[in-house]
């Protein structure tokens, strides 16, 4: 790893770096070109007793949450550690975020009221998931959401602080600080719509009287206060675009000195953190042989399945005797037996009930789409004029979540959302608004794209176009 030169296991520093409560931040570049970010944390926090593993336990608790299907979290690429460095490699970039947004540069667009109501409403669904796997955040702030280039909104930093200085995950604290950052932009980007301003205040004291998820329906009931468009991310992606492409960025926090850089390390001393053991290893059926089921718990695992506690449960029932020992306490024979049998009958009931849970809970059939159709109105569109599209999606009527992207043929960069999609709906439709003024003809086409859930190698969108006409 040659910091000196500005590599990192793979990842080029681009040069931009900034201060937070965790550490040294920069922006990177991967080895397949892609912009990320790379965090150093402060040698004295990580140093704590205990930090470096709490830390790796945060980083797997995301990652299985990503991989259940949560896309509200900054992906984690890698964990490294070399010497006395520790460093966190994510799969996306950390900025812009919020505060780097809010910082109201010469020339730079400004985020509207529909748009702090995306980032509201898509923050509160992120903390909902993350709260019901029992975790926190733990150190929610404009500084810690990031704005991805499609407009949405994704926390980073999650559980980090909490795992540096040993804090258990506490929910209630994210919700003040959800609270405290709807104030925020009720007085920034909403300054300029008092009803839209009115209802961000009026979700924040819902938040801290009747809790999040009460706020987010409440964000959401009252979409007619909002700007005409929410939920399209329009004014986020060209904010964002702007700030990405500006040469002279202003850092989210202090500048860091030339001599805050880290020396250099040796390649042969890097190590991977994330190397932890499986949760679980599924049972193996084959030629009338069937495989042990076996459990492990690692340091930083904080949530456990069905089958998990009812193994755990059982085992530490079980007395543990040392080769040689014996039991102290000597019970008639009789009784022994009676016990011995009654435990033996009891653990294996309940590594039967524990197999059949895991089971049937992955006996569910995953989302799919199977089709994509775009509607756009037939008829000539006069001037100034929102032309409202539709996006209807086929699905096999499961539940889960959906990616998809929306490419207008007037623009370069694509605007992608993500909508939950309940069980029993075998469609599920999708909208764009596309503002069009000025004087003269022009032919607009919209392209809907599936991102996931898509079969390996398949391709699924559809595209139409609508005629403006203003003379």
């Amino acid at each position: 790893m040659n910091t000196h030169r500005g590599d990192i296991a793979g990842f080029r520093l681009a040069g931009r770096t900034w201060i937070s409560e965790l550490g040294t931040w920069s922006s990177a570049v991967s080895a397949e070109g892609r912009p990320v970010s790379a965090l150093r944390f402060d040698s004295r926090l990580i140093a704590r007793p205990g930090a470096r593993d709490r830390v790796v336990g945060a980083v797997v608790a995301d990652r299985r949450l990503i991989q259940g299907g949560l896309a509200g979290l900054v992906p984690v690429a890698d964990l490294i550690g070399a010497q006395d460095e520790v460093w966190l490699l994510t799969a996306d970039p950390v900025s812009p975020t919020v505060t780097d947004l809010l910082a109201e540069a010469p020339g730079a667009p400004r985020p509207d009221a529909g748009s702090a109501a995306t980032v509201l409403a898509e923050t509160a669904q992120t903390l909902l998931a993350v709260h019901a796997a029992g975790l926190a955040h733990g150190a929610l702030h404009p500084g810690a959401v990031v704005i991805a280039p499609g407009g949405t909104a994704l926390l980073a930093e999650r559980g980090l602080v909490d795992a540096l200085h040993g804090r258990p995950p506490a929910p209630e604290r994210d919700v003040a600080s959800w609270a405290s950052l709807a104030r925020g932009l009720a007085a920034t980007w909403a300054a300029s719509s008092p009803r839209a301003a009115d209802l961000f205040e009026r979700t924040a004291a819902i938040a801290s009287t009747r809790g999040l998820a009460a706020a987010r329906d409440a964000l959401l009931t009252g979409r007619d206060l909002l700007p005409p468009g929410f939920p399209s991310r329009d004014r986020l992606v060209e904010t964002v675009h702007w700030w990405t492409t500006r040469e002279t960025s202003p850092p989210a926090g202090p500048s860091v000195p030339a001599q805050a850089a880290p020396a250099r390390v040796d390649e042969g001393e890097i190590v991977t953190l994330l190397h932890v053991p499986e949760a679980t290893r599924a049972p193996e059926t084959g030629g009338g042989r069937t495989e042990d089921v076996v459990m492990r718990f690692g340091p930083g695992v904080p949530t456990e399945t069905t089958a998990e506690r009812i193994w755990r449960a059982g085992r530490d029932q079980q007395p543990t005797v040392l080769p040689g020992e014996r039991l102290r306490t000597v019970r008639p024979p009789a009784v022994r037996r009676r016990r011995t049998v009654l435990s033996s009958v009891i653990l294996a009931l309940m590594v039967v009930a524990g197999l059949i849970a895991w089971l049937l809970r992955g006996a569910a059939a995953p989302l799919a789409v199977s089709e994509v159709e775009v509607i756009t109105p037939k008829k000539v569109q006069g001037c100034d004029t929102t032309v409202k599209i539709r996006g209807v999606l086929t699905t096999n009527g499961e539940a889960g979540e959906i990616h998809y992207q929306w490419k207008r043929s007037d623009r370069r960069a694509p605007i992608e959302q993500t909508d939950t999609v309940a069980a029993g709906e075998t469609s599920h439709e999708v909208s764009l608004e596309w503002t069009v003024k000025g004087e003269g003809t022009f032919k607009g086409t919209a392209t809907l794209r599936l991102l996931s859930p898509v079969p390996e190698g398949a391709k699924i969108e559809d595209r139409a176009s609508f005629t403006y006409k203003c003379s």
